[in-house]
């Protein structure tokens, strides 16, 4: 197995001062993936002050459950903390959360038997190989997430294993181990025992994943009615409506599923974050929307609105970033803008929306038409086309759609005998409008001419 030099190093130098040490939990399990693992986190019996004495640069980053982080170079010249943590056993858990106490002890595997799940309870250096006391590679090879132990005590321990089992679950493409699941079903009511942002967390990896789909498994379980009720909503409301073949719920997971597996573009974490959560909340207005006519057909008219409002309800109750928020909640009640495929009407758009979120409906209007019917697939998907197409020209010609696009500025109408405030703000955005309207039109010649 290969292993980073500077964890190679960690584990050398604490067996060479007597100790046992190996890398340990998610990077054993990644590097038997073939994945590159997002951190390097390493064992040991040694305790934490004598983890202090053998480095020089260590950080307390969380001493009373015996972990050390210790500072070094790797070999990307960057800076960064390798987390030593001592073999410990987990007293009783009061809270479904945290333990009351933890017990430092001399023996690995005991260690191992108070993690979460088989695949994240390896452990491995060059003297031993790899230690895999619960079949964890085995269950690898299964694709499957199991508990280790007795899922009704590790779910019992911390509630938030459940969610995170879905997690793991969506990040890799595995299934639930038939007992584990058994144990997430009876004990979803503690997870209201775990903080927010907790639950947030893990619910944003698992959104952002390569599968979220596995928020039907979550449905189904009884998950969401735990952690997010809104979505059970939807998956109750059935559409019957010739533009669509799912109910709410349904056509909200396809969206998501046709963004996770088809986009073909590779977004920045936030990017993806925005569009992953628009995308799941876009629609959840529908419920409180809908009408019906006489021939039994449905309509969600302003539904984009409402959607609006709910999204901001849940993000704020899952302690999500304001940026996010902000956002999230500007791409949801857009998603269903769609004016005539001018250039015109797109340099308005932008205007009105803002550049950037005008840049980051493209997906998320794809997506949410490729999750309806065929009826009129080919012509709406072929306005999207358009739309991107046009709005590549608008950028490349450098089109102003913002005051800040325009060849003049305050300070400009101000010389020219405007004083500052309301009416010279109001000059500026007639200055843009005839630019909107013609591009030409943005030179500081012509503006000026028109003051």
């Amino acid at each position: 197995m290969l292993i980073p030099e500077n964890v190679k190093y960690i584990i050398s130098t604490l067996q060479g001062a007597g100790f046992e040490a190996y890398a340990v939990g998610g990077c054993v399990r990644d590097v038997l993936l073939d994945r590159k693992p997002a951190d390097w986190d390493v064992t040991t019996n040694a305790e934490p002050q004598q983890v202090k004495r053998i480095f020089r640069r260590t950080i307390d980053t969380g001493i009373k459950h015996g972990t050390v982080t210790v500072m070094m170079n790797d070999e990307d010249h960057v800076y960064r903390g390798y987390e030593i943590t001592t073999y410990r056993i987990d007293g009783e858990y009061e809270d479904g959360r945290h333990p009351r106490e933890v017990t430092f002890t001399k023996s690995l595997r005991e260690d191992l038997e108070r993690r979460d799940f088989t695949i994240n309870a390896m452990a491995y250096n060059e003297d031993s190989g790899l230690v895999d006391e619960f079949d964890g590679c085995g269950d690898l090879k299964k694709r499957v997430i199991r508990a280790v132990g007795d899922p009704y005590e590790r779910f019992s321990e911390d509630a938030l294993r459940i969610l995170r089992a879905y997690r793991f679950a969506a990040q890799l493409g595995f299934g639930i181990d038939a007992r584990t699941e058994e144990a997430a079903v009876s004990l979803r009511e503690n997870l209201k025992k775990i903080s927010a942002e907790r639950i947030q967390a893990e619910f944003t990896k698992l959104l952002c994943s390569p599968h979220p789909e596995v928020i039907l498994d979550m449905y189904r379980a009884g998950i969401t009615s735990v952690i997010m009720p809104e979505f059970d909503v939807c998956m109750r409301m059935d559409q019957k409506n010739k533009h669509h073949i799912y109910n709410v719920g349904e056509h909200t997971i396809r969206a998501l599923m046709v963004n996770a597996q088809f986009s073909g573009v590779e977004f920045e974490p936030d990017i993806l974050r925005y569009i992953r959560y628009a995308l799941l909340f876009h629609d959840f207005g529908k419920p409180e929307a809908m009408t019906e006519d006489e021939n039994g057909a449905r309509h969600f008219k302003g539904h984009a609105v409402i959607s609006e409002r709910i999204s901001k309800e849940i993000m704020k109750r899952l302690k999500l970033d304001n940026d996010t928020i902000k956002t999230v909640a500007a791409l949801v009640r857009w998603h269903d803008y769609r004016p005539e495929a001018t250039e015109k009407n797109v340099r308005r758009a932008m205007n009105n929306i803002g550049p950037e979120i005008y840049r980051l409906l493209f997906p998320i209007r794809m997506a949410d038409t490729l999750a309806q019917s065929m009826y009129k697939r080919e012509k709406k998907l072929a306005y999207e086309k358009e739309i991107m197409k046009l709005y590549s020209k608008v950028i490349e010609a450098g089109d102003a759609v913002t005051l800040k696009d325009l060849a003049v500025t305050g300070e400009d109408l101000i010389g020219h005998g405007y004083k500052p405030g309301p009416e010279l703000g109001k000059k500026l955005k007639e200055l843009l409008e005839l630019v909107l309207e013609d591009p030409g039109c943005n030179t500081k010649e012509y503006l000026l001419s028109k003051i």
